[in-house]
C-alpha cells in the first residue's frame, strides 16, 4: 500500500504552506504544533513538545512519514524514530548539519565544496588569533539555534564574543563558536534543490535574496544576470550537497557571490525554505509539493518557471493597529496580480507574518508591485 500520511513536527508557516498541495495530491497531513494557535492549526492533530520523545513518538505512530517545519528536533529523539522503521526524512544523519553549524563547516570542506574560511574557537585567545589572521574583523556564530541573524555578530577584538563564551561555560557542556572570514559579497544567493530517497534530484533557478537586519526582505527568481556559470555553480554545489550528505526533501543552500568572482557557501536549511516561495506561483511545481513529492518517494515535478521574473516580499512585523486581512481590500484592489499569503500571525515588530509575490515579464513592474502590495500591511 502507497505512503501517503505525512506528519510534520511544527506549526509555523512552513507546515502550513504544504497544506494545500498535500490537499491536491490527495495526501493525509498531519502536524504537531508546538502551542494551539500556530499558523498551521488547520491541519494539527497533536500539541506537544518536539524536544520530548514520547510526544514525538505518539505523534509518528499515525503518519506513514515524518518531515518538519524547522530544524530543532533533538537527534537522538529521530534516531529512535528511525530504529522503530518510522521514515524520517530528512534524516538525522543528514539533519545534523544543518543543525550544528560547526559540523556543517567541517563536513562542507571535507567534502571540497566552497566555503568562508573558518575555525572553532573556544577562547577568547583563539578568537583574537583568528582576527589576527584575518584582518581584524570576523563573523561570530553559535553553533547551534540561530537564525535571521539570532546568534550571529560581527566583532574586531578578542572580547567580542565574551558573553557567549561564558553562556557555554555555564551550559556545563562546554563547547565552541563558530568564527569566520568577512565575506566581502556583491549580493546573497539562494539555491534549492530537491532530492528523493531513491536519488532523484531536481533543481530551481538561483535566486537572488536581499536581507534587512539580518532577515530576508525580498526575493528574486531568477538571481539577475546569473545565467551562465553563476547559475552552473549554484546548482552544482547543491546537488553536491544533497547527494553527499544523504538529504531528503528540500534543501536550501544560502550562498555568498563575492566580490572577486566566487561563490561561497554560508548555510543550509533542510526543509522548504523562504527563498523558495515565489515558487508557489512563479514554478511549474512549488517547493512545498516538490517537499511532499520526494519525503513520499514520488517522481519529481518540473522545477521550470512561469514567467521571466518572480518577486517576493516578505510582510515584516504587519499592521500597528488591526489585522492583515483588515488591509486585504486597498491592497488586492491597488494590486490585483500580487499573490498574498497570510500566515494567520499576531502582527509583531520584525515577525514574518506574511509575504506577497508578483510574477511578470517585466523585473521593475514586479518589483515595484510586489513591494507596493507588501507596503498596505505595514505600519
Amino acid at each position: 500500500m502507497a505512503k501517503n500520511t505525512v506528519g510534520v513536527i511544527g506549526g509555523g508557516q512552513l507546515a502550513r504552506m504544504m497544506i494545500p498541495p498535500a490537499i491536491e495530491l490527495g495526501v493525509d497531513i498531519r502536524v504537531l504544533e508546538e502551542a494551539p494557535g500556530m499558523s498551521a492549526e488547520i491541519a494539527a492533530t497533536g500539541v506537544g513538545d518536539y524536544r520530548d520523545l514520547e510526544t514525538v513518538l505518539a505523534f509518528a505512530e499515525t503518519v506513514d512519514v515524518v518531515t518538519f517545519d524547522h530544524e530543532h528536533v533533538p537527534p537522538a529523539i529521530l534516531r529512535e524514530l528511525v530504529s522503530r522503521g518510522i521514515p524520517v526524512h530528512p534524516g538525522p544523519d543528514a539533519l545534523l548539519y544543518a543543525q550544528d553549524k560547526l559540523q556543517m563547516r567541517a563536513k562542507l570542506s571535507e567534502l571540497g565544496l566552497p566555503v568562508p574560511a573558518w575555525a572553532a574557537v573556544e577562547t577568547a585567545d583563539e578568537l583574537g588569533a583568528f582576527l589576527a589572521d584575518h584582518g581584524g574583523r570576523a563573523v561570530v556564530k553559535t553553533a547551534r539555534g540561530g537564525y535571521d541573524g539570532k546568534g550571529v555578530r560581527v566583532v574586531s577584538d578578542a572580547a567580542g564574543a565574551d558573553d557567549w563564551f561564558l553562556a557555554l561555560a555555564e551550559d556545563g557542556r562546554g563547547g565552541a563558536l563558530l568564527v569566520e572570514e568577512l565575506v566581502s559579497f556583491r549580493r546573497e544567493l539562494a539555491q534549492l534543490v530537491a532530492r528523493r530517497p531513491s536519488g532523484e534530484t531536481a533543481v530551481w533557478p538561483v535566486v537572488e535574496t536581499i536581507q534587512r537586519d539580518g532577515v530576508c526582505a525580498e526575493v528574486i527568481a531568477p538571481a539577475p544576470q546569473s545565467e551562465g556559470r553563476i547559475a552552473d555553480v549554484a546548482a552544482d554545489i547543491a546537488r553536491t550537497v544533497a547527494t553527499e550528505l544523504g538529504v531528503t526533501g528540500v534543501l536550501a543552500v544560502e550562498m555568498f557571490e563575492t566580490t572577486d568572482g566566487r561563490v561561497l557557501i554560508n548555510e543550509l536549511a533542510m526543509r522548504p525554505h523562504n527563498s523558495g516561495h515565489w515558487s508557489i506561483e512563479g514554478a511549474v511545481t512549488s517547493q512545498f509539493e516538490q517537499h511532499l513529492r520526494a519525503v513520499l518517494d514520488l517522481p519529481l515535478g518540473s522545477t521550470e518557471v512561469r514567467n521571466d521574473w518572480s518577486v517576493m516580499v516578505n510582510i515584516l512585523g504587519g499592521p500597528a493597529e488591526g489585522t492583515l486581512q483588515d488591509r486585504y481590500p486597498a491592497a488586492l484592489a491597488a494590486h490585483p496580480a500580487a499573490k498574498v499569503h497570510g500566515y494567520g500571525k499576531e502582527p509583531r515588530p520584525g515577525r514574518k507574518v506574511g509575504h506577497v509575490t508578483v510574477c511578470s515579464d517585466d523585473l521593475g513592474d514586479a518589483v515595484f508591485s510586489a513591494r507596493s502590495a507588501a507596503a498596505f500591511f505595514e505600519g
